[in-house]
């Protein structure tokens, strides 16, 4: 009992129990998975301003309210291909000599997952307008909104990029809002965020609790996936639910001529590779390229958008669209 009585002995035999504690159960095995777990093949290291977009996203609080982990679990299968793996996280180096690096995990959903959404929704317009006014891009969306990143200016200056906020949105309609450098910063961030492929002839982990895949989409073929799910997940945050998108941001599929019209090539090219021709909007980026759609995800869509929100486009037959998903590549 003469520790409990001797202060000295026994701050030091705390202290070394400590230091032993911390050696071995944080350290080393800290130093080992760093030799362990390497970054995959395909990850790329943050550049200087998605760097800075990472200091935003912190300081801002996003962390809160988004996730960067897609659990291995079926729920989780609208947020990334597969689930995560530490591989994921090893390319992140060191914020800087005293700090170690921040793995933004998070550990609530308030908001949706973002491990994947710089290939979810790569549209910087997109991104601008939501980080504007999440409203005007989500109409149900509880994510405040954060203007002190934008100015209000009279006109576009060279050099300024604009962002197409929908009219009602705007305290005055005769502004322009434009975007300052955090916003880009922390928009070019976002746009960083996708998983990296993994290894040819490595298998990802499978998701667990799958539910029973639903078949035969909205005016289409029985073999078909549905397309009504596969449009809410990769086209209704800026073609909206309705179809009828966002005046003077993103176009309405309603009454489209090219959803309702014969031209499937212009159709098929514009959702795998994109569309920058339509005045008074921004471009659209390569949803199906970056989706990696397959010729019968395309055509669920497509006979989707052709049979909702009134309109009349005929069916469309999955081979057509395999032909020229072929040509296209």
């Amino acid at each position: 009992m003469n520790m409990y009585s001797n202060h000295k002995l026994l701050f030091w035999s705390a202290l070394l129990f400590f230091l032993f504690l911390t050696i071995n159960i944080a350290i080393l095995p800290a130093f080992q998975n760093q030799q362990i777990y390497k970054p995959l093949p395909d990850a790329k290291p943050l550049t200087k301003q998605e760097k800075a977009g990472k200091a935003l996203y912190i300081a801002n609080g996003c962390i809160a309210c988004h996730t960067q982990q897609v659990r291995g679990v079926d729920m989780d299968t609208p947020f990334g291909s597969r689930p995560n793996i530490p591989s994921d996280y090893a390319v992140n180096d060191r914020t800087d000599f005293w700090r170690n690096t921040a793995n933004l995990l998070g550990s609530e959903r308030t908001g949706p997952d973002l491990t994947n959404i710089g290939a979810r929704q790569p549209s910087m317009d997109w991104q601008l307008v939501h980080l504007y006014q999440p409203r005007a891009a989500v109409k149900e969306s509880i994510m405040p909104a954060f203007p002190w990143m934008f100015k209000e200016k009279d006109f576009v200056e060279k050099g300024d990029v604009e962002v197409k906020v929908p009219p009602e949105f705007l305290k005055d309609k005769n502004k322009k809002i434009i975007a300052t450098q955090d916003a880009l910063d922390l928009v070019a961030y976002l746009q960083s965020l996708k998983q990296a492929k993994l290894p040819e002839g490595v298998a990802p982990v499978e998701f667990l609790y799958k539910q029973k895949e639903k078949k035969a989409a909205a005016g289409g073929a029985a073999n078909l996936p549905d397309g009504g799910e596969l449009f809410t997940a990769n086209c209704a945050t800026c073609h909206q639910a309705s179809g009828e998108g966002l005046p003077g941001a993103f176009p309405p599929l309603k009454g489209s001529p090219i959803v309702n019209g014969d031209d499937l090539d212009v159709y098929v090219n514009i959702i795998m590779t994109g569309y920058t021709g339509r005045p008074g909007y921004g471009p659209m980026p390569a949803v199906g390229k970056n989706a990696n759609f397959t010729a019968e995800m395309v055509t669920a869509i497509m006979n989707h958008e052709r049979s909702s929100w009134g309109n009349t486009g005929k069916p469309v037959d999955v081979e057509k669209v395999k032909a020229i998903m072929d040509k296209i590549k």
